[in-house]
């Protein structure tokens, strides 16, 4: 008799009613994210409501068609994990200085599709870069994910930025009402209903505010039934130097970013990024930010609020996201249902987003737990990493003095304290000892870290 091998968790397809709820949860978790790009550029360039409304449905097609292709994936483009992708903040600050200093859109879309370019060409390098991720940078890495998350849903749970009533007793109390929710459902409902507890949360929260006058649905009546984002629909794009080269060091930021992401979501659902699956990833940004350029939007990259969700609910299954990519691929195609989930209240999603972007923070503390803190300097490279990557979180303002690439790098917490772990680790694990002769001394971990130690092959931790 012949025995069918196992369906590993990643690869399971969830029936249809399952797969349906999963995906919503994950468009909501990620929504608010995924359109603040397109309203933060727009509104600096001061375009007309029709152009902020068609740039935000461009942003939903383009977010939905990245995310099958990091799910799915086709040839050597895809991780197929259970990503979504959505446009980085990472390039808000050089988009809106380029479009606000004579470029215009055409030439933020010329330097997206450079950079998109860029990143499909670099991918195979960073690809090999995998070693210099040991347990000790990844679980680093991972917190500092979780950590600079956590101001995100806490700006939410007050009303959203720029709110008149940011900070009202209110909002937190509907943002702790459905963090209230969430929970209990995790904890007392059955095993299918505590994975969509976010969602339940998020509707009973919804269902909570709009009797007490939380919620506008009057941009659904204005919102048109059918929209369809056509190539260039802003001009040609222009390709300018100094507009190339900012967003190239978005790209580099961007793909330190999406590594992380995808380690996290490698070892949240037991499946291991080889170098080779990264380099995949990482082409399926490239080839989204691509296709960014050409369909009005912005460039792309793997969104960790969606990694969280994938350790809190333990679904693995990667066509549960590319359902929610579909979600969205709809939502850019018909703006009226896009603009129903854009009255969800902030406060709910802030509700949500405690949970979530905790659980990422979490899961970090977990890989670190398997990771030896004894007669070695490891603790140091924790502590250093995760101090420079909440830097720019705690102080946003702290690096406005430095040049914009340095900017563009340093004020993103989680490019930071991955580039601080990636160095110190090099620095306390692989060079040689204070001796000189590289050898190790007693009851002290060896200078590359060792087979039981920082450099555990990521086999072995898994």
């Amino acid at each position: 008799m012949t025995t069918t091998a196992p369906v590993h968790p990643v690869d399971e397809v969830p029936p249809a009613r399952q797969l349906a709820a999963f995906g919503l949860q994950h468009v909501l978790a990620m929504y608010a994210g995924a359109v603040a790009v397109p309203l933060i550029v727009g509104s600096a360039m001061k375009l007309s409501p029709a152009d902020l409304a068609y740039l935000i449905t461009a942003d939903l097609l383009v977010c939905g068609i990245a995310t099958l292709i990091q799910c799915i994936g086709f040839w050597r483009f895809g991780v197929r994990l259970p990503i979504m992708q959505g446009c980085t903040f990472a390039a808000v600050s050089p988009m809106v200085l380029i479009g606000t200093t004579g470029g215009g859109l055409p030439a933020i879309y010329g330097s997206v599709i450079v950079a998109g370019l860029a990143i499909m060409l670099l991918a195979p390098v960073f690809g090999k870069l995998l070693r210099f991720f040991p347990p000790l940078v990844t679980g680093t890495v991972i917190l500092i994910i979780g950590l600079s998350l956590l101001p995100v849903a806490g700006n939410w749970a007050a009303g959203g930025v720029g709110s008149p009533e940011f900070g009202e007793p209110k909002n937190l109390g509907l943002a702790g009402f459905v963090l209230v929710v969430v929970l209990a459902v995790q904890r007392f409902a059955p095993a299918f209903l505590s994975r969509i507890a976010v969602l339940i949360g998020i509707v009973v929260g919804l269902a909570v505010a709009v009797p007490f006058g939380f919620t506008d649905f009057d941009g659904v009546g204005d919102a048109d039934w059918l929209g369809i984002s056509t190539p260039f629909h802003f001009g040609a794009p222009t390709f300018e130097a100094s507009a190339i080269a900012s967003m190239l060091v978005v790209a580099l930021v961007t793909m330190t970013e999406t590594t992380g992401d995808l380690i996290a979501v490698g070892e949240m659902t037991d499946r291991k990024v080889e170098p080779r699956s990264l380099a995949d990833g990482l082409r399926a940004d490239g080839l989204s930010t691509v296709l960014g350029g050409v369909f009005n939007t912005f460039p792309y990259t793997a969104y960790a609020q969606n990694v969280g969700l994938v350790g809190m609910t333990r679904v693995r299954s990667r066509w549960v996201v590319a359902t929610a990519g579909g979600i969205l691929v709809l939502l850019g195609l018909l703006p009226k249902l896009g603009a129903v989930v854009a009255a969800i209240p902030a406060p709910v999603l802030g509700g949500a987003g405690l949970v979530m972007f905790g659980t990422v923070a979490a899961s970090g503390l977990r890989t670190l737990a398997q990771v030896d803190f004894k007669g070695n300097n490891n603790l140091t490279v924790v502590a250093v990493s995760v101090a420079m990557g909440m830097l720019p979180v705690g102080v946003p303002t702290v690096y406005e003095k430095f040049p914009d690439w340095f900017q563009t790098v340093m004020n993103s917490g989680i490019s930071a304290g991955c580039l601080t772990a990636i160095v110190l680790n090099l620095l306390f694990n692989h060079l040689p000892s204070k001796s000189g002769s590289g050898a190790p001394e007693p009851d002290v971990l060896p200078a590359g870290g060792a087979e039981e130690g920082v450099e555990k092959s990521r086999e072995e931790v898994v």
